[in-house]
């Protein structure tokens, strides 16, 4: 009997003992699994009736959450009746993976209406993160998302908090992207610019003024779609409120009536911790503030985007920050503020000059570029369509996916040619329109030496009209950059690369190019694929502002058949 129980006793041990090494496992790495179907369906953001691009009924969509480490699944089902569909996971490197990335015509084939596509990557470092529609202008319909990626149980932030909460602002048209990118392509007198946004949303909500299309019935100001989003606080305490933007075409402000916000992450990356009263982001940003609830509790506070860098007729973005235990939907007593002036360049660049790296979470940059890439960016114009261009050539995609065609040898499905690393840079004028408006324009790509180190200038310039120059936030796919600098005016690069900072650079994976200025970025080619770099602004990439690196092809694993179907990939899918 004693036998017996010895033996049970043993085998509870080893039992509780491969129970630890199994829980210590997974609190490493997980499998996190997803299953979503993206369709289309009537929804009433601001109030307005359109028809918005759902996942699993949602827009935004569901949030991701997970811890560095883990390997993320999701199972995209395509339920448009006629539209294709790619999702980019923005900022997540992909390392290993490049054919999860989910850029259309970069590095897949879309996944067509009443098909089923699997995603499948690690989130290698915490931080905030989002993910979007990658095909044609399907971002600015709905499909997009928020990634939070905690650190490894166990570990903690430089900085204390007490709760985490998520926003997404964009903007929203109550056209489709349809028109707007009709519109855009359309040559001559039919060219239609896609005008200001209709509306500003704060986490998928605003409140477009209904009474201004008399009586609609597409307008409804009653509609629970567009009740103000609430973030609901409790005095005294301090909350980490991760904003991101995800704007199809406005660079915003946003703040918080009454309260001042300590930035202390930008993109994944530890920021040295300063304040502000007001937050510039620009699309594809990604920030995270420490905001401490301290004002007069018995009331609730606005929360306010209004769009800056554009004489924009949009109204303000509205949120409610609500103190316990007032009710949500109790509008606060005040005017909510209007944010800073849209033409105010001055605040914009302070901020943008103040985020470096966190003391004790520096990565030093190599000392020394292997290359050099000056971008200038330009409007023009190209057999009668408007279009941008950079050092005079626009962007276009091809029908095979760089990543299938270069992997395996289809050479002849994209231009050979080598794209322009710079401009006249002793005789343009940035200050004035394109001397020479009309542009040629190319599917040609960089082919960079792997593991080599590539600065990008980014010239901004005059656009077409006198005197115009616009904000461009420009994001890296497969990557973070250290961020060396800003300039106004024209880059001098024999006088600005010794002004570069290279103590402390915060990195990042998306940057904005401030009107008729520079910005200086450096990154490592280390991370084998096919990478997009581009505009965020979505009418700008449509129209040609974006480029291609290729890097250590040669490493990247068999492609999966599933990327594939398209142009001249065909050939490889078996009936």
């Amino acid at each position: 009997m004693g036998s017996l129980l010895q033996s049970r006793q043993y085998l509870l041990i080893l039992l509780c003992f491969f129970v630890f090494l199994w829980e210590s496992r997974t609190a490493e790495s997980r499998t996190l699994y997803y299953k979503w179907e993206v369709k289309s369906e009537l929804k009433s953001p601001d109030c307005f009736k359109k028809l918005t691009l759902t996942i699993n009924g949602r827009s935004p969509g569901p949030t991701i959450y997970a811890h560095q480490g883990d390997t993320v699944i999701v199972e995209l089902k395509n339920s448009f009746v006629t539209e294709n569909v790619a999702i980019h996971w923005h900022g997540i490197r992909q390392i290993g993976t490049p054919w999860s990335d989910g850029t259309e015509g970069v590095t897949q084939c879309p996944v067509l209406p009443g098909e089923t596509f699997k995603y499948q990557f690690v989130v290698d470092r915490p931080g905030t993160y989002l993910y979007h529609a990658h095909y044609g202008m399907q971002r600015e319909d709905g499909l997009y998302g928020s990634i939070v990626v905690w650190l490894p149980e166990g570990q903690t932030e430089p900085f204390a908090y007490d709760h985490d909460r998520n926003l997404i602002l964009t903007d929203w048209y109550h056209k489709s992207s349809h028109e707007h990118s009709a519109g855009l392509a359309a040559a001559g007198a039919a060219f239609t610019w896609v005008g200001e946004p209709d509306s500003l949303l704060i986490q998928g909500r605003g409140r477009f003024n209904c009474s201004l299309l008399g009586a609609s019935a597409t307008c409804n100001s009653s509609s629970p779609d567009c009740v103000l989003y609430p973030i609901t606080v409790v005095p005294g305490r301090t909350y980490r409120l991760r904003v991101s933007s995800l704007t199809s075409l406005s660079a915003l402000s946003f703040q918080i009536e009454g309260h001042t916000m300590t930035v202390v992450e930008a993109d994944g990356h530890y920021v040295e911790p300063f304040q502000v009263s007001n937050l510039f982001i620009y699309s594809g940003e990604t920030y995270s503030v420490l905001i401490k609830a301290d004002q007069n509790p018995s009331r609730n506070y606005w929360i306010t985007t209004n769009v800056v860098s554009r004489n924009s007729t949009t109204p303000l973005g509205l949120a409610i920050f609500n103190y316990y235990p007032n009710h949500q939907r109790k509008f606060p007593p005040t005017t909510p503020p209007a944010g800073p002036a849209w033409n105010a360049v001055a605040p914009r660049l302070a901020q943008s000059h103040a985020i470096k790296a966190r003391q004790g979470f520096i990565h030093p940059p190599p000392k020394a570029a292997d290359k050099v890439i000056v971008l200038l960016n330009t409007q023009n114009t190209v057999n009668g369509r408007r279009r941008w261009s950079l050092n005079n050539v626009s962007f276009n995609m091809p029908h095979t996916p760089y990543l299938i065609a270069l992997k395996n040898n289809l050479l002849h499905t994209f231009s050979q040619a080598k794209p322009p690393t710079g401009y006249d840079f002793k005789n343009y004028n940035i200050s004035v329109p394109p001397p020479n408006p009309e542009a040629t324009v190319s599917d040609a790509i960089y082919r960079l030496d792997f593991n080599s180190t590539v600065d990008i200038i980014l010239q901004n310039a005059n656009m077409m009209a006198l005197n115009t120059s616009e904000t461009h936030p420009w994001h890296l796919h497969g990557h973070d950059f250290w961020v060396l600098g800003y300039g106004e005016g024209k880059f001098d690069m024999f006088k600005d690369p010794s002004k570069y900072n290279l103590v402390n650079p915060i990195m990042k994976n998306t940057v904005p190019l401030h009107p008729f200025g520079w910005t200086a970025l450096r990154f490592v080619a280390d991370n084998p694929g096919v990478w997009a770099f581009h505009c965020h602004i979505d009418a700008h990439f449509f129209m040609g502002m974006g480029v291609v690196f290729e890097e250590g092809i040669e490493k990247v694993q068999k492609l999966p058949t599933s990327i594939m179907g398209c142009g001249e990939s065909k050939r490889f899918i078996r009936p």
